[in-house]
């Protein structure tokens, strides 16, 4: 941070520092912006049909090449007079900056540099699982800076761990089936392939990130699915091109600061080559986002389908460990090998929701509120107290993480009830119209069985337990009354009585089963509180 300063004084018209927000330690983060005609306003730079490229730098400190190759690249661009004249950059210079004051040598497998920070940020979180539920201050400053600078293509650059290799760079790009089809025609068939064919020639020949369903990657590696929890997932709601730079850990520090160097002035130069098409396809994906009505929310890997690429690796083997004696993996750098092995890249879709016309976000949910602002997402209040038919969800059956994951007990395998009805909202409730650009974030925060839904993050669990109950000697007597008054639910009685022996058995059972299918049964117990408008009504907006 003493270095951007330096520099801005020595090209005071073309970088400008902005500081946005602050982080959990309390400091604020620095955006770093190269702009070669000099304008720095955002909202200006759309109607010169400028291209902006986010570069993040440090989510994990002990990973901190993107810090110093930025640094690097910066003073070249400038000195060098290079600047791309359809292309502005946006750098975060250091994003966990409460993880980089931490100076330590826990990173212990990997390979320098001499000095980094820890993964954790001050709260001990993991800030790339933190994009959706947005527990750091960090998170919801890069929230700001994103939706103010609007990028069509977004960065983040990290180091790898696992398996041993030739490589030094590997890449994750937006997953090809998750990604919007129009962006991903593009970057498959032209930025990914072009910017692999100018790493090699560079001297750093890339893979994609190596992640291996077995021991060894010869057996194969699986496309990684950044869902939204990770900085590209959350990036690609935005219809935003999203690639993460991951170096090998047990290469020299200075090659992996190279390769990163490397990437980011090729992908710099490829926007400006396209900056037209890029554009282009960014509002043709919004304005089909905007009209689009199915969502995909959970993903599996199609492991039926695979391409055959090659693959440079080294030999694995066993030895006894001199602190076991038992089998221990290595990998034998005097016996490299180049093989073709499989890569699957197929994801199917396991999950789907319709969008409604509308949600309706009552106001109590104050997080969640806050953070459609921080993603402009384009909300209305109601005027007034307002009773609409809609559609709500139960929830039927779900399950729960036993251990807690970066401060919360994921929720997953969601089943749900839809029920029309009729609910009262208060004025000042939300409501959402699903006419968006944004509709990917829309749909997939909101809707409960989304992978990363704000519900699978715990924001709703206090609708999850019941409230009100019944002392069983009162509500004897006015069971039985109720029972006379509705020989339906008699006769339903009956006939659960028959079908489940354990019922039959059990009064208390018996007497709960009046109570849930009576009227006195509250009618929030398990109701998902975001309600689904479907049809078009006249509503009162503040």
């Amino acid at each position: 941070m003493a270095y951007y300063p330096q520099l801005v004084k020595q090209y005071p018209k073309q970088l400008r520092l902005f500081n946005y927000g602050s982080t959990d330690i309390g400091k604020p983060l620095t955006l770093a912006v190269l702009s070669k005609d000099g304008v720095f306003d955002p909202a200006l730079l759309k109607k010169q049909n400028k291209r902006v490229i986010l570069i993040n730098n440090g989510i994990h400190p002990g990973e901190p090449e993107g810090i110093d190759a930025s640094m690097m690249l910066v003073r070249d661009l400038l000195s060098k007079n290079q600047l791309p004249k359809d292309v502005v950059i946006c750098f975060i210079a250091v994003y966990n900056i409460d993880g980089s004051l931490n100076r330590g040598v826990s990173r212990i497998s990997q390979n320098g540099p001499r000095g980094y920070g820890f993964r954790g940020n001050y709260r001990n979180l993991d800030l790339n699982r933190d994009f959706i539920k947005g527990d750091s201050r960090n998170a919801l400053t890069f929230m700001q800076i994103l939706n103010t600078w609007q990028p069509e293509v977004f960065l983040d650059n990290h180091t790898s761990d696992g398996a041993d290799y030739q490589y030094v760079m590997t890449l994750i790009e937006t997953q090809k089936d998750k990604q919007h089809p129009l962006l991903a025609d593009y970057t498959s068939k032209t930025l990914s392939p072009e910017l692999y064919k100018r790493m090699a020639a560079s001297g750093y020949e890339m893979i994609p990130y190596v992640e291996s369903e077995k021991a060894t990657p010869d057996s194969g590696i699986v496309a990684f699915l950044e869902t939204p929890r990770f900085s590209t997932g959350y990036t690609v709601q935005h219809n935003i091109i999203s690639y993460v730079t991951e170096t090998h850990m047990l290469k020299p520090y200075d090659k992996r600061v190279w390769s990163t160097y490397y990437f980011m002035q090729h992908l710099i130069d490829i926007c400006q080559r396209d900056a037209p098409k890029i554009g282009n396809l960014k509002r043709q994906t919004d304005a089909q986002v905007q009209q689009q009505n199915t969502f995909a929310l959970n993903w599996a890997l199609d492991e039926e389908k695979y391409d055959m690429i090659p693959f440079k690796g080294y030999e694995a083997g066993y030895k006894p460990s001199e602190i076991s004696g038992l089998n221990r993996l290595y990998y034998d750098r005097n016996k490299p090998y180049t093989k073709n092995i499989k890569y699957y890249n197929t994801y199917k879709a396991t999950a789907f929701a319709d969008k409604p016309l509308a949600y309706v976000i009552p106001q109590a949910w104050g997080k969640v509120i806050d953070l459609f602002k921080l993603n402009k997402v384009a909300m209305h209040r109601l005027k007034h107290d307002t009773t609409l038919s809609l559609q709500m969800y139960y929830i039927t059956d779900y399950k729960t993480s036993p251990r807690p994951y970066e401060g919360h007990y994921l929720h997953s395998g969601v089943k749900l009830n839809p029920v029309d009805t009729k609910v009262k909202f208060y004025e000042g409730d939300y409501v959402v119209y699903t006419n968006q650009p944004i509709n990917r974030y829309i749909v997939e925060t909101l809707e409960p069985q989304g992978v990363d839904s704000f519900f699978a993050w715990n924001f709703f669990d206090s609708y999850l337990g019941q409230k009100e109950h019944y002392s069983d000697y009162v509500f004897e007597d006015i069971a039985a009354a109720y029972l006379k008054q509705h020989p339906e639910l008699q006769k339903q009685l009956e006939a659960e009585k028959t079908k489940n022996p354990q019922l039959a058995k059990s009064a208390s059972a018996q007497l709960e089963y009046v109570y849930r299918n009576s009227e006195y049964f509250e009618k929030t117990y398990l109701r998902y509180p975001v309600g689904r408008l479907l049809t078009d009504v006249k509503l009162d907006f503040q």
